[in-house]
């Protein structure tokens, strides 16, 4: 069988910050999909001894450390031996270390499997994530600890942004009092609104955890919910659960500027899932900034990235790459443009796969939400350049 080439990279989404007249930076935002633990995630970590994830995130982090505030969703309990992956989810406490080594500020938490381990699994979970000084939003140990901390309020660059974190449900599993989660109310979720507008929010982002599992294409209730939040003052609604990508959209004012961001669904970060439009996700990168000392966004895109599943003796690595344009070289001997990061054959029509999929939905459907190919600033090309002696698997 012939070789065959394919090369990866990072895009580069957004230009550095510029100062305004209030002193005020552009802030860079990043939000990834579903943080999955499957069975044999778990057992491919296990390596001399301890639980090791290196591998699995040794292509993006250095996108999601560009970012000055990423945020995941956290769908697993750290709730303890045994480790297992579905249908009740725990995770090895390496896992969340993992993701915070990766670059990730922020873990949502309220997910329809946070209760997976029941009322322990939901305080250990919290428990670990303060032990490692995570921060964390969605589920709590009582309405008085939620009173106190939530919405979570995060100031960067002299932008207050406001963090909000809803679940669809537990999977017929009901938190025990005081346990608190929190559940897609709208009573509840206008209170939260109007707080976090008390609180002085430049911008209020709304995570929801929603949707129709494996379903391309948002339904009604999704874009009922979005459209009440940005009534009532959500700058930016992020979408998990479906385990697919489904279509974004970027509201304008009458000037065309953009005055609100709707994600329906980011679709997996990493899983072990293999169903088609699974094995795969988009990150979604937002510029925010003042102007005039008013909150503006000034851009969004995507990123699709692909978990590449490639065997290694007796076990299998998990590894995240992003996925890049397939623009030849004027030579027409590759694929891509370098640096790169190989994959066999059998992962390249996987990656093709889903890769071709998901953009069927998002370039027809995607609203001012744009894919950005890659421009690297001298410090990332000397960063990537590690990349370049790898070698082709077959």
């Amino acid at each position: 069988m012939a070789k065959q080439w394919v090369h990866l990279m990072f895009i580069g989404l957004f230009a550095c910050c510029k100062t305004d007249a209030v002193k005020a930076e552009k802030l860079t935002l990043l939000f990834a999909g579903d943080a999955m633990q499957h069975q044999s995630q778990i057992d491919n970590a296990f390596r001399d001894g301890r639980y090791d994830y290196s591998s699995c995130f040794q292509h993006i982090t250095h996108e999601i450390s560009q970012a000055d505030f990423a945020v995941v969703n956290l769908e697993v309990t750290l709730g303890g031996t045994p480790y297992k992956g579905y249908p009740r989810f725990s995770a090895p406490d390496e896992y969340a270390g993992a993701l915070k080594d990766a670059g990730f500020d922020l873990f949502l938490t309220a997910n329809n499997h946070i209760l997976d381990r029941f009322s322990k699994g939901l305080h250990r979970t919290l428990n670990v994530l303060d032990s490692l000084e995570i921060k964390h939003t969605g589920v709590f140990r009582s309405a008085a600890e939620r009173k106190e901390i939530y919405p979570l309020m995060i100031e960067k660059k002299n932008i207050r942004m406001a963090f909000l974190n809803y679940t669809y449900g537990t999977n017929g599993i009901h938190p025990v009092a005081p346990d608190y989660v929190n559940y897609i109310d709208t009573n509840r979720i206008r209170e939260d609104i109007q707080r976090a507008k008390e609180l002085k929010a430049d911008f209020i982002i709304a995570n929801m955890h929603w949707g129709e599992e494996y379903k391309l294409i948002q339904n009604k209730a999704q874009e009922k919910i979005a459209q009440r939040l940005m009534d009532q003052g959500v700058n930016i609604v992020i979408g998990s659960h479906p385990h697919v990508v489904q279509p974004s959209l970027a509201m304008t004012d009458s000037t065309g500027a953009i005055s609100g961001i709707v994600v329906y669904s980011l679709g997996n970060f990493v899983s072990a899932m293999v169903a088609p439009n699974t094995d795969g996700g988009q990150l979604i990168k937002i510029v925010l900034d003042k102007k005039d000392g008013k909150p503006v966004i000034v851009s969004c895109g995507y990123l699709l990235i692909y978990t590449e599943k490639k065997r290694i003796g007796l076990q299998t690595d998990f590894s995240i790459v992003p996925v890049l344009w397939t623009d030849p070289l004027p030579d027409k001997k590759t694929f891509f443009r370098p640096p790169f990061i190989p994959l066999d054959s059998v992962n390249y029509r996987k990656m093709k796969r889903f890769s071709d999929g998901a953009r069927a939905i998002l370039n027809t459907r995607n609203k001012g939400i744009p894919e950005f190919r890659f421009t690297a600033p001298e410090q990332e090309e000397r960063f990537l350049t590690k990349f370049l002696p790898l070698k082709f698997v077959e």
